[in-house]
């Protein structure tokens, strides 16, 4: 079992509406550099319609992290 990201619940075997989703890093002329960030979502989060809203969370604390613009 895995955390969702945006809310750290146990993301269980029967949870069929999450999702993990990979970031891809890019350098400074935008080209891929072969590393990536995954998250997380769980199916609750999904069924709020607040994913799109915690990805962008996420990923705001994150890229100061990986260095991306």
């Amino acid at each position: 079992m895995i955390c969702s990201s945006a809310t750290n619940r146990l993301i269980t075997a029967k949870d069929h509406a999450s999702v993990q989703i990979n970031i891809g890093h890019i350098d400074e002329n935008g080209m891929y550099t072969g590393q990536h960030t995954t998250f997380a979502l769980c199916g609750f989060i999904r069924a709020q319609g607040d994913a799109d809203s915690a990805l962008d969370r996420l990923w705001q604390k994150k890229k100061a992290e990986v260095r991306q613009q």
